[in-house]
């Protein structure tokens, strides 16, 4: 059967992606993801898959009047080639000179640029062990580049570009053209491609989350909880905590979407004020792995039992990573309604998934979600009540089924979602 094309796309060889969607994708990663900068360098890390995008966002970020696009490109066969073949010390070995390289670009003033597409299932059946120890290395590594993202230094996004091995994932049942086809076309929706100025509706888009960030912030709520199947779990909040969601500020003084799709509102938690169990209402895409029907009980912030029906060896290296792996970073509120989750689609990449439904996340904070975070130490962050970690992974816990309450001070429930959906 021919394939139809999709929203602002024209018809063209399966297998292959619409040139006017990839410029699309371009304008929007440029003009409103990064809202690139006159002479302003980008680094941009991307899959050798999403090349076809790589190459459309340089002319795109060159006609926006780029300094110079850098290009960081990776290939999955290369990454598998170092588990098939590397020997056992390799694993605990990561770039940190290239890393520093990043954080002294990000010095002078450049932005972040991250393409994905990458298989999202790559990592099924390596060593468990040895991914964790891969991955902490390399996270250990990058620690000086991304002290400028999490400290929103500067302005920086992450966009996808569909591509044929994740299509294959999230279309198993289809040809390879057609899946390809309807990945770009799930991809176009969620970022606003199929409305008739996507950068307005982008503009729009973020003015709403922007007032829903302005209410929590005066309701000074003093935790949530969270009431669904599987799930009593109340979650404290940092002293001075901040909502943010949709464009941000960041310190350069450049407004920019670090995430498109974003669909969530979200704000950092308390470490040590976290207590109830909980249960996931989507699997989890990590580095490479599928992790399935999470269930976690937190007593006094920590996670002290965690259980999955699948993956299960690769969450427990995932929350023994240090000592903050296992304590909460990040907690969001999406509605079921968002676009991302009317899909129906698993996408195995938390981009996306995570801004299907609420979530909460493992492991480091942001300080740009505490009140003056950005001008304090770590151990002023800490005594707020803010998580520190090598890693940051969300997991996905909300449904049309979830009830969300603001609770006071005074122990007073607010109501803020019921069944997944905002009460305005």
């Amino acid at each position: 059967m021919p394939h139809e094309a999709g929203p602002n796309q024209t018809a063209t060889e399966p297998g292959t992606l619409p040139p006017d969607m990839l410029d699309g994708l371009a304008v929007l990663a440029v003009r409103v993801g990064l809202n690139l900068q006159p002479g302003q360098d980008l680094v941009m890390t991307t899959p050798l898959a999403a090349l076809p995008l790589a190459r459309a966002v340089a002319q795109a970020a060159y006609r926006a009047g780029a300094g110079l696009v850098t290009p960081l490109i990776s290939d999955s066969e290369i990454v598998l080639a170092r588990f098939r073949e590397g020997h056992d010390a390799s694993f605990d070995h990561a770039p940190g000179w290239l890393y520093e390289g990043m954080a002294k670009a990000f010095d002078q003033g450049a932005a972040r640029l991250a393409l994905v597409g990458e298989d999202p299932m790559l990592m099924t059946g390596q060593d468990a062990g040895r991914v964790a120890r891969a991955n902490r290395a390399n996270a250990l590594a990058y620690r000086p580049a991304l002290a400028a993202i999490s400290g929103f230094e500067i302005n920086w996004s992450i966009i996808a570009c569909p591509t044929p091995d994740w299509a294959a994932r999230v279309f198993p049942d289809l040809a390879p053209g057609l899946a390809l086809a309807r990945l770009a076309d799930a991809i176009a929706r969620t970022a606003r491609l199929d409305q008739p100025d996507p950068a307005a509706a982008w503009t729009a888009h973020n003015a709403a989350l922007g007032a829903r960030c302005a209410m929590l912030n005066a309701a000074r709520f003093d935790a949530l909880q969270f009431h669904g199947p599987g799930t009593d779990l109340r979650v404290g909040l940092a002293e001075g905590h901040l909502w943010q969601g949709g464009a941000s500020t960041a310190r350069n003084g450049v407004r920019c979407n670090p995430n498109i799709p974003t669909e969530e509102v979200f704000t950092t938690p308390h470490a040590a004020r976290v207590d109830g169990h909980v249960r996931a209402t989507k699997p989890l895409s990590h580095q490479g792995s599928l992790i399935e029907e999470i269930e976690m009980r937190f007593e006094a912030g920590r996670a002290v039992s965690a259980r999955a029906a699948r993956g299960g060896d690769v969450l427990r290296e995932m929350l023994s990573t240090d000592e903050g792996a296992a304590r909460l970073g990040e907690v969001a509120l999406v509605p079921h309604s968002s676009p991302v989750s009317q899909s129906g689609l698993l996408y195995f990449n938390t981009l996306f998934d995570e801004n299907a439904a609420s979530h909460i996340a493992m492991g480091q904070c942001y300080a740009s979600c505490l009140e003056g975070g950005e001008g304090l130490s770590k151990e002023a962050i800490s005594a707020r009540g803010g998580n520190s970690s090598l890693i940051h992974v969300d997991w996905m816990i909300g449904s049309e089924a979830m009830d969300v309450d603001g609770l006071t001070r005074a122990g007073e429930a607010v109501a803020l979602m019921r069944g997944g959906e905002w009460l305005d």
